[in-house]
């Protein structure tokens, strides 16, 4: 049998951030408002393009399994918040890496996105049509951000993460998963005001992201809670052989809950959403690097990873890790330098929603 082993690992973090403190100075909140509701400290701000995150986070993973842009069959972009709808942005991103004649598409559910694009670009490796594919997942969510509405305001941040995936007979990478999609209240979490059904010749104004906070977090812990339990079934795995749980980095509460249906240890748990809030598709790539670069994941790890997105998507995967927990190499392809604090970068966005409130 044919496994899409996971060969190489890579994140994108922008280095400009805003504190909750700091996030005071934009919506009426506090540091403890927002780390009691959402265990959010901080989140990074990118002054650089969704492509860019992207082919930074790519380009990290293929030095890391030591494989060339050229060799890459498949370039598979998770994201809602692509640098251009056409043409799409996985096609910038290829030509970045250097993956000339690769296919390349942009695939979007949300927070569930890289989830979903592992899901795709595995099966294509175990029918026989590819053999080496890189999967992305990049958000710059900070574009949508209404800066007048504190209950979005202060929930996500921009980063991406990315994974190679090389053609194996060793049983590795994902080895079962369950996708679905909810869209009995798909209006609970949405963008009102983007897209084609849109009068493009009037003025649109801020994001209108709407976000009903009580209720996604009942679906989000059902949903993903459920999805583990069918994945781990299938793959007859009890809760004792999981090493490490790796959910959709979108509220603290919501993995803690998670966490308690599935009775998982705390130090089994990848939880970095203090750092860099909600990064959408990019949580879970960008927890993953760091499991792996934190020790937290081993060789021949036992993974599960569970996410909830807007739609309502959502999934669930079993990964199993392979035999490598270290780089193969490095590469020095990186940010572009930024002068700007992470205030500064949205100022203008800001002053803007404000005006338009």
């Amino acid at each position: 049998m044919i496994y899409a082993k996971i060969t190489g690992w890579g994140k994108a973090l922008p280095p400009a951030s805003i504190s909750n403190d700091e996030m005071s100075t934009i919506v009426d909140t506090t540091d403890e408002w927002i780390t009691t509701r959402t265990g959010i400290r901080a989140r990074r701000v990118s002054h650089v393009s969704t492509a860019e995150l992207a082919t930074i986070a790519s380009k990290q993973a293929l030095a890391c399994a030591d494989v060339s842009g050229e060799d890459i069959d498949l370039v598979l972009l998770a994201t809602c918040t692509p640098s251009t709808m056409v043409a799409n942005t996985a096609s910038l991103v290829q030509k970045n890496i250097g993956a000339t004649g690769a296919a390349a598409c942009d695939t979007n559910a949300a927070c569930s996105g890289f989830l979903y694009a592992l899901q795709n670009a595995t099966a294509q490796i175990q029918s026989g049509m590819i053999k080496k594919a890189v999967v992305v997942a990049a958000e710059r969510m900070t574009w949508y951000i209404n800066w007048a509405k504190r209950d979005s305001a202060v929930l996500f941040g921009d980063g991406a993460g990315a994974v190679v995936l090389e053609a194996s007979s060793e049983p590795s990478g994902l080895l079962g998963t369950k996708t679905g999609c909810d869209t009995e209240d798909r209006d609970i979490l949405h963008i009102a005001n983007y897209g084609t059904d849109l009068n493009k010749y009037e003025a649109v104004g801020p994001s209108d992201l709407l976000f009903e906070g009580r209720e996604i977090f009942k679906r989000a812990v059902t949903g993903m809670s459920l999805a583990c339990d069918d994945v781990m079934d299938k793959a007859k795995l009890n809760l004792d052989d999981i090493d490490a749980l790796i959910p959709h980095q979108a509220n603290l509460r919501i993995i803690q809950a998670i966490q308690k249906k599935l009775d998982i240890e705390d130090e089994k748990v990848i939880v970095n959403i203090d750092k860099y809030g909600n990064t959408s598709a990019a949580t879970i790539a960008i927890a993953l690097c760091e499991a792996v670069e934190q020790g937290m994941i081993k060789p021949h790890a036992n993974i599960m990873s569970a996410a909830f997105g807007a739609g309502l998507t959502w999934a669930a995967s079993y990964i199993k890790w392979g035999e490598r927990i270290t780089p193969l190499a490095t590469s020095d392809y990186t940010f572009t330098p930024c002068e700007q604090s992470g205030l500064e970068l949205v100022q203008d966005a800001v002053t803007a929603c404000k005006n338009n409130s």
